[in-house]
């Protein structure tokens, strides 16, 4: 409340000051050739006096009310008014001072002052400087509030990316694990040895899911890791029908990625990987350089009519969207034994 009357107050005085100084400009300008200060002290109040009503009568009303709004036609219309008014007081002014303060003897009046062109132009310049100053003051004003709601419209789409980037996560993560934990029955079932082996990098593999999966980037040497144990899994579920090639050529060690991002590109190629000839064939190849990430995976797959591509995949294709936008390359085909995947990641610098 008591900032709200500091404020109001504030722009009182700021207003009278200015017109302090309108006033004071008329009366040192039009006082040149003049020993009569009492006519031009109410000459000068007067032009004043026009000064402050038209600038306001524009100032609250015919900017806000017609030209910000784009009611030109109406705006011109009642300018024109405005300026029959100005012109009118400008001349009933000039008819004041020669009627009482010089007793109808128009050749004593100070030259300035029985110059109605003049006297005209110095009032208009005041109201164009007062309206300029706020249309001046409007246009900052929205910039600002067109920044701030930029700026709330930016950080609503981040928001919202980050909670769709974490459904998107959250959708992946079954089938994944519905897979491995499908291959770790199969092993208890038998009560194989390579169960307790198996149970320890499924907890590392759930470990990297709950835990790290939230981190927004992670060392693409955890990735990795995690597709090897994955790998591991697979390769004991598969036994002598898995044939598998996993080649790495990596020459920058600090390079991160969204985790869990060349993951579930294998473990769809596991999860929708054919048998041919009674082997399932998966080939990975990972290439990093100082340029970009290069990820290709194929598996055997017979192809069929109308076949789509799973949740997973479609997931991962948004995610890249949201993480990379239009930076990277991802081809995805799908041809009569083998399907391939190639993803390409700029590093950035």
């Amino acid at each position: 409340m008591h900032k709200n009357v500091f404020k109001i107050l504030e722009k009182v005085i700021l207003h009278l000051l200015f017109w302090f100084v309108v006033w004071f400009f008329f009366y040192i300008f039009f006082s040149v050739g003049s020993k009569n200060e009492n006519f031009i002290f109410w000459f000068s109040t007067l032009l004043s006096f026009i000064s402050i009503v038209s600038s306001y009568a524009f100032i609250y009303h015919l900017i806000p009310n017609f030209l910000i709004v784009k009611k030109q036609k109406l705006f011109a219309l009642y300018t024109f008014y405005a300026c029959v008014f100005i012109v009118c007081a400008v001349l009933m002014t000039v008819v004041f001072g020669f009627v009482f303060f010089y007793n109808l003897e128009y050749q004593k009046m100070p030259g300035l002052t029985k110059n109605s062109g003049v006297i005209l132009v110095c009032v208009l310049l005041i109201i164009v400087l007062a309206s300029s100053f706020k249309i001046l003051k409007h246009n900052f004003k929205s910039l600002e509030e067109k920044k701030t709601l930029e700026n709330k419209f930016l950080q609503t789409q981040l928001q919202l990316k980050e909670q769709e980037l974490k459904f998107l996560k959250m959708q992946i993560h079954p089938h994944f694990l519905f897979n491995t934990l499908n291959t770790l029955y199969g092993f208890a079932l038998r009560k194989s040895e390579q169960a307790p082996e198996m149970i320890l990098k499924l907890s590392s593999l759930l470990d990297y899911i709950l835990y790290q999966v939230d981190k927004p980037l992670v060392h693409l040497q955890d990735e990795i890791t995690h597709i090897e144990d994955y790998i591991s899994l697979e390769k004991s579920r598969f036994q002598e029908s898995l044939q598998i090639n996993f080649h790495k050529n990596i020459t920058v060690d600090t390079f991160e990625i969204s985790p869990m991002l060349l993951l579930p590109f294998v473990e769809n190629a596991f999860k929708h990987g054919t048998q041919i000839d009674g082997v399932v064939k998966v080939n990975i190849n990972l290439k990093l350089d100082e340029n970009e990430l290069n990820f290709t995976i194929e598996n055997s797959s017979i192809k069929k009519e109308n076949s789509k591509n799973g949740i997973g995949l479609e997931n991962i294709q948004k995610r890249l969207e949201m993480l990379y936008q239009k930076q990277y390359f991802l081809e995805i085909l799908h041809e009569d034994k083998m399907f391939k995947v190639n993803l390409k990641i700029p590093v950035k610098k």
